[in-house]
């Protein structure tokens, strides 16, 4: 975790969130994943919060784009879930403002770091409309200090990350973009 701070975190959060992909892939601490085994929506879990009421937010940046030397679009926003119920991290019992999009490093650019964010919120967000996970538009030059801060955040209280570069599938991944 060291390694994301402080392109994305100023300190290491306390608690690691469990996110699993397909055929039980479990993203470890800046293991390598491909974007093909990340591609569908992981199961995502956390420890820690049995008997809470607050809500939670979910958000996964790339911060290494176009590459980790010139990070230029830093951070790209691959996925935002936000008013989770605090019992329970399945994403799906929140407001998606971004929809998932799986990783996609472009060719020559070495290995990028997506990073899972966990935030306790203190009050519901009200933020319209979904970006699809068809489209960039509002997904380039996302800061998750900003979002963080003009929700009232404050720091995020769990974290994972795996890292990705290139294969086939960014190709295909690709073409769903308008």
């Amino acid at each position: 975790m060291e390694d994301i701070v402080p392109d994305v975190l100023d300190a290491v959060p306390a608690g690691t969130i469990k996110v699993t992909y397909a055929d039980g892939l479990e993203v470890k601490q800046g293991n390598e994943l491909t974007p093909t085994q990340v591609k569908d929506l992981p199961k995502v879990d956390w420890s820690g919060l049995e008997g809470k009421s607050n809500l939670l937010t979910l958000l996964m940046v790339d911060p290494d784009a176009p590459t980790r030397q010139d990070p230029k679009f830093r951070e790209i926003l691959h996925w935002a879930v936000v008013n989770i119920p605090g019992g329970n991290i399945d994403p799906s019992g929140g407001y998606p403002l971004a929809a998932y999009v799986g990783s996609g490093p472009p060719l020559g650019t070495g290995l990028h770091r997506y990073i899972f964010l966990l935030y306790r919120q203190e009050n519901k967000i009200e933020e319209t409309p979904t970006i699809s996970n068809t489209t960039r538009a509002g997904r380039l030059n996302f800061n998750s200090r900003d979002f963080a801060a003009k929700h009232g955040l404050g720091e995020p209280i769990a974290a994972n990350y795996y890292q990705a570069q290139y294969d086939d599938w960014v190709a295909i991944r690709n073409k769903t973009f308008g």
